[in-house]
C-alpha cells in the first residue's frame, strides 16, 4: 500500500463529481426549510462510514450474492450515466418519497452516499490502491461537511444560476466518467 497523491486527487475528483454536493445545495436548503436544523456532523460521519464500509466489504457482499465487480461496474456506469443526464438536462428520473427527517435519510443516504457513490467506490477499487481511496473519501467528507455547514451562505453567494452552471459542468464530467467506466469493464464481461 503506497500513498499516491495523483491517485488521491483523481479518485477525489471522481467522488466529488458523483457526490455533487455543490449541485445538491438547493436540495439541502429545501430540506433545511422543511424539516428544520440539519446535523452536518452526523450526516457527514454516517456518509463516511457507509462509503468506507462499502469500500472494504462491498465486493464481498457482491460475491456472496453472485455478482462480479465488472457486472456491478457496468451497471454502475448506467446509473452514473442517468445521474449525469439528470444534472445536464435538469430533469428528475428518480423520485423518492418526501422525507420526514433529514439528518441521516435522505441526506447521508442516499444524497451523499447513495448507489452512484457505492458503484463508483467499487470501480475505483479496481483501479486504485485502497489507502488512496480512503484519503479521497475523507477529503470529500470534509468538503461535504463544510458545504453542509455553509449551504445557506454558498447559495446566496453563488446564486441559483451559478449553482445551475456548476451542476451542468459536473454532469458533463460525470458523463465522461460513466463512459470510461463502461468501456473499461464491459469487455471483461465477455471473457
Amino acid at each position: 500500500m503506497e500513498i499516491n497523491f495523483k491517485e488521491i486527487f483523481t479518485a477525489g475528483m471522481i467522488l466529488f463529481a458523483v457526490i455533487d454536493i455543490l449541485g445538491s445545495i438547493p436540495i439541502i436548503v429545501d430540506l433545511r426549510t422543511r424539516v428544520g436544523k440539519i446535523q452536518s456532523e452526523k450526516a457527514s460521519i454516517v456518509a463516511a462510514c457507509i462509503m468506507i464500509a462499502f469500500l472494504f466489504v462491498g465486493e464481498s457482499i457482491l460475491t456472496l450474492i453472485g455478482i462480479d465487480v465488472n457486472s456491478f461496474a457496468v451497471a454502475g456506469a448506467f446509473v452514473l450515466f442517468f445521474l449525469a443526464l439528470e444534472m445536464i438536462l435538469g430533469i428528475r428520473l428518480y423520485r423518492d418519497e418526501e422525507p420526514k427527517t433529514a439528518s441521516i435519510v435522505p441526506l447521508a443516504f442516499p444524497l451523499i452516499a447513495g448507489p452512484g457513490i457505492m458503484t463508483t467506490i467499487l470501480a475505483l477499487r479496481a483501479e486504485y490502491q485502497t489507502i488512496n481511496i480512503v484519503f479521497a473519501i475523507v477529503l470529500n467528507i470534509i468538503v461535504v461537511y463544510v458545504v453542509l455547514k455553509l449551504s445557506g451562505q454558498i447559495e446566496r453567494m453563488i446564486g441559483t444560476n451559478g449553482l445551475g452552471v456548476i451542476r451542468k459542468v459536473f454532469g458533463v464530467v460525470l458523463l465522461a466518467i460513466a463512459v470510461k467506466l463502461f468501456a473499461a469493464n464491459v469487455k471483461d464481461l465477455f471473457n
